[in-house]
């Protein structure tokens, strides 16, 4: 966790029943309306990263690119957008996950990395973990190390932040909640 984990979480809104009954929806939406709250989640993982050989930012769409490109710049390394099934304009490869009622795909283009680039994936949450495993794969396929999964908020009641870490990958995350919460 962030040392500025506390505060995020109590700027995030939660919204109950939303997008269905029983459902409480993290909206960080208020995190991005406030600057200071912004800075900070932002700092969150500049601080963590700072001092990691880091040559990429793979940032999941859409959510994760709102903190993917700050942290690239102030990383000093490149943004790579992993992006929904047909939006990606050059030669891609995709990978395809099971979501709880169907199936969806990820994609990046087939030139994002090099042999060896050590990446940083990023999204805004961690549910079920199948987004960013799907990530994860692309990036190993494609030549690179993923050096770490990130996202502002881990909802380890659902087993993705412990999935994720059964498949090797270390998990940060800005805050958690539980389902309580």
């Amino acid at each position: 966790m962030s040392i500025y984990s506390d505060y995020i979480k109590s700027v995030i809104r939660t919204v109950p029943d939303w997008p269905q009954k029983g459902v409480n929806f993290r909206d960080i939406t208020p995190v991005l309306q406030n600057s200071a709250a912004f800075r900070k989640l932002i700092d969150s993982f500049v601080h963590r990263y700072q001092e990691m050989d880091i040559d990429a930012i793979a940032a999941i769409d859409a959510r994760g690119f709102i903190i993917g490109a700050p942290l690239a710049y102030e990383l000093g390394c490149s943004f790579v957008p992993v992006r929904k099934k047909g939006k990606l304009p050059f030669k891609t490869i995709s990978e395809t996950y099971t979501l709880e009622y169907g199936e969806s795909t990820v994609e990046l283009h087939s030139d994002a990395f090099r042999e060896g680039d050590r990446i940083l994936v990023m999204d805004d949450l961690i549910a079920t973990g199948g987004t960013m495993l799907a990530a994860c794969k692309l990036i190993e396929r494609s030549g690179g190390i993923v050096v770490e999964t990130a996202a502002i908020i881990d909802l380890p009641e659902l087993g993705g932040s412990a999935r994720i870490r059964e498949e090797g990958h270390s998990v940060f995350a800005a805050c958690s909640f539980t389902e309580s919460e």
